[in-house]
């Protein structure tokens, strides 16, 4: 099904992922639309709406900055001819109920989303736009040079006829496509910046398309356009570019766009002070990291070894922002869980954490939002800070110290056969009153503290691989080895063998 004149639709989704498939399920001008814009949440959409005048926005619920409920709710007061197609997972209903009661048209579960429906949708919102009469006719030679290319871009083989009017628009051999992060920031601020661009570049004789936040540059040589690149990220704070490597063949757009332009956008992440970012700029190899040893962090923060742990905290995440490939929503989710758990912990421990409390979620926020590693690593650097204050509050008390002096004895001597009434001779307790101070500390008994610690170490020794389980469990404080293999078993869920062979295998 094709019209007299396209549906024109927006796509609001703060995954670029998500977007870039919405654009795969369907040839939209052969049925009849075109997308006229992208946007990562419901301001950037209010920015674009007049710019694109929209008859159709399909919309993800939960986004940042503003989600969908409230766009849409937005969008039916100022702009009630807008038909609001709504995206939601299962777990959304609520939000999906009261969108209706703002006026949406239908809605689709992203988990079921496929061509078939995305189509019945749209003509169901069709249906209730007089403006829109569709027809059965053939719509190619309507479509504009920026049309076929978002057709390439999205996947699409063009027809012949478009081929061909692609070609006639370029004179030079080769091309490439240079993107930017402004599509985090205001769409008109992107918008302003590249038009500028587009001028300048074709004052230097350069064909340059635009779409979205990608340049299609054809041309014969790139330098100038890489030197003035750099001059406007240098100029503009917080703007960054990155740029593929050159081709010749036209029809290859969608897959650089896919396998390059993308992958580069992602990369900038942890790329931030480069001006601009290029596959020639990344180290080769990408780094990799070890996976964060939760457990001894955790057994670190128990004993109050604090500057231990965050000491392994912070050199564990400067090593991780060097590894480029790891998912973005990954290294920001890491931010997220380790700083749930620090103020999980501290809790736990008794300390004052009401205000921490209060500023995690803050926290929280601020690390989904940042546009860079090095903006991420601030933030947790804030919350390290804060959290010491907290601990450093109620470190200096009499109690604290004991404490503290005890399980740092243990942990220098959890190898040798230790005991509860050992470590009260040591410290001039009575045994009986020692175990009630400790568990009243700690909330644990003593004897599992000492395997908890003797297993910990046990498991490091186990990871480097070097010595047999026999004699890892005599240098860890146990002479029954039958023993030290049920403790192990029931503190870390595997023997000791298993444990070892899945370390192997990461």
């Amino acid at each position: 099904m094709t019209a007299t004149e396209l549906g024109r639709v927006l796509i609001v989704d703060d995954e670029i992922l998500i977007r870039q498939g919405i654009k795969h399920y369907l040839n939209w001008e052969n049925e009849g639309f075109t997308i006229v814009g992208e946007a990562s949440n419901g301001q950037e959409a209010l920015e674009l709406i007049e710019a694109t005048n929209p008859h159709i926005i399909v919309t993800d619920i939960v986004m940042p900055v503003m989600d969908g409920e409230q766009l849409t709710r937005i969008v039916k007061q100022k702009f009630p001819q807008i038909e609001v197609i709504v995206l939601s997972s299962f777990g959304d209903f609520e939000y999906v109920r009261s969108t209706f009661q703002s006026g949406v048209v239908d809605y689709i579960l992203k988990p079921t989303l496929d061509s078939e429906s995305l189509l019945r949708v749209l003509k169901n919102a069709v249906s209730r736009i007089p403006s829109l009469n569709l027809v059965d006719q053939q719509v190619e030679n309507l479509l504009s040079i920026e049309q076929i290319l978002n057709k390439l871009i999205s996947g699409y083989i063009v027809e012949t006829p478009e081929f061909k009017k692609i070609t006639t628009e370029f004179s030079h051999k080769r091309f490439c496509l240079l993107g930017t992060n402004l599509k985090m920031g205001k769409a008109e601020l992107s918008k302003g910046i590249f038009e500028k661009l587009k001028f300048a570049l074709r004052e230097l004789n350069y064909t340059v398309h635009f779409e979205d936040h990608v340049l299609l540059v054809n041309g014969d040589d790139f330098t100038k356009l890489i030197e003035i690149v750099q001059k406007l990220s240098e100029s503009k704070s917080g703007i960054g570019f990155v740029l593929t490597e050159e081709f010749e063949d036209i029809s290859l757009l969608g897959k650089i766009y896919k396998d390059e332009l993308l992958i580069l956008l992602s990369y900038r992440y942890y790329f931030s002070n480069y001006p601009l970012l290029r596959k020639s700029d990344l180290p080769n190899p990408a780094p990799k990291c070890k996976n964060f040893n939760l457990d001894g962090f955790t057994s670190d923060f128990k004993r109050k070894h604090f500057n231990s742990a965050f000491g392994y905290l912070q050199e564990h995440v400067k090593k991780l922002s060097t590894c480029y490939t790891t998912d973005v929503h990954e290294y920001k989710d890491f931010f997220g869980n380790i700083i749930f758990n620090i103020t999980i912990l501290l809790s736990n421990m008794e300390y004052n954490v009401k205000e921490l409390e209060q500023s995690r979620y803050l926290y929280l926020k601020s690390i989904e939002e940042s546009r860079s590693a090095q903006e991420a690593i601030e933030i947790l650097e804030e919350f390290i800070y804060e959290a010491k204050q907290a601990i450093f509050s109620i470190q200096q008390q009499p109690e604290n110290v004991h404490i503290k002096k005890i399980l740092d004895y243990i942990h220098d001597h959890f190898a040798e056969p230790l005991t509860l009434t050992d470590v009260a001779q040591y410290f001039h307790f009575n045994p009986s009153y020692l175990s009630s101070y400790f568990s009243t500390h700690t909330h644990e008994g003593f004897n599992e503290y000492l395997n908890k610690v003797r297993i910990e170490e046990a498991s490091k020794f186990l990871m480097q691989g070097t010595e047999t389980i026999s004699e890892i469990s005599v240098k860890v404080g146990y002479s029954d080895h039958s023993y030290f293999c049920k403790v192990f078993k029931k503190i870390k869920g595997l023997s000791p063998s298993q444990f070892r062979r899945k370390q192997y295998m990461r």
